[in-house]
C-alpha cells in the first residue's frame, strides 16, 4: 500500500472555496497541497452505512469534533498502526475523549460490508465508527476529502489492494476542515493538537 506525506504535520486553516476533479485524476502531490495549504473545501456531506447496519449522515456527529480516517481492512500495515494510534489518542484524553468522535470510512466497499466492519472496528477502540457503502457513495465521500485510492491487482486468482492516501482529517464540531495528521503520527502529537481545540464550541 502507497500512502502519502509522511513528513508532514497537521495544519490548521479554513479551507478556501473551489471546486474538485475526481481524486483519481489527481496526484499525490496535488492533494498534498490541497490539504497543506487549503486550497480547495475539504469535508463535506455524507450518507453511509455504519457496522451495525444504520444509515449514517455526516449531521449525526454535529456537536463532536471528528477523527476521520479513510482506509481498508485488509490493510496489512499503515492503517492498523494509524488507527491503533487514534485509539490511544482518546484514550489519553481521558472523559474528554467523548467529545471527538472517531470514524473509519473504507475505500474497500466490495469487502468491508457493514458485518465485516463490525468485526474490525472495535479492535482499535469501542467508540470507532466504521462506514461502508456503494462503490459510487464510497467516491463521493473520498472525493470530497481529497482522498486518493485505486484498486491494484495482486498475483492470483483476482485478489487485489488498495493503494490510498492515509490521512487522519480533524473536523470541528460543525464538520469544517481544521487540518489533518500524516500517517505514523503519535497518539501524545494527536493529543498535543486536539485538546486546545475541546475548549472551542460550535459555530
Amino acid at each position: 500500500m502507497t500512502c502519502v506525506g509522511a513528513g508532514l504535520w497537521l495544519t490548521l486553516a479554513p479551507a478556501l472555496a473551489g471546486d474538485a476533479p475526481a481524486q483519481s485524476a489527481r496526484s499525490a502531490a496535488e492533494i498534498m497541497d490541497i490539504l497543506m495549504w487549503n486550497r480547495e473545501p475539504v469535508g463535506g456531506p455524507f450518507a453511509l452505512t455504519d457496522q451495525a447496519g444504520h444509515a449514517r449522515t455526516d449531521k449525526d456527529f454535529r456537536g463532536k469534533l471528528m477523527l476521520v480516517y479513510f482506509g481498508f481492512t485488509y490493510c496489512p500495515d499503515v492503517c492498523p498502526t494509524d488507527l491503533q494510534a487514534i485509539g490511544l489518542a482518546l484514550d489519553k484524553l481521558g472523559p474528554d475523549g467523548d467529545q471527538v468522535q472517531p470514524i473509519f470510512i473504507t475505500v474497500d466497499p466490495e469487502r468491508d460490508t457493514a458485518a465485516h466492519l463490525a468485526d474490525y472496528v472495535p479492535m482499535f477502540h469501542p467508540r470507532l465508527i466504521g462506514l461502508t457503502g456503494s462503490r459510487e457513495a464510497i467516491r463521493t465521500v473520498a472525493d470530497a476529502y481529497k482522498v486518493y485510492y485505486a484498486r491494484v491487482p495482486l498475483e492470483g486468482a483476482g485478489d487485489y489492494t488498495v493503494d490510498h492516501t492515509a490521512y487522519i482529517y480533524l473536523m470541528d464540531r460543525d464538520g469544517n476542515y481544521l487540518g489533518f495528521f500524516p500517517p505514523g503520527t503519535s497518539a501524545d502529537r494527536m493529543v498535543e493538537i486536539i485538546r486546545p481545540r475541546l475548549a472551542e464550541p460550535a459555530r
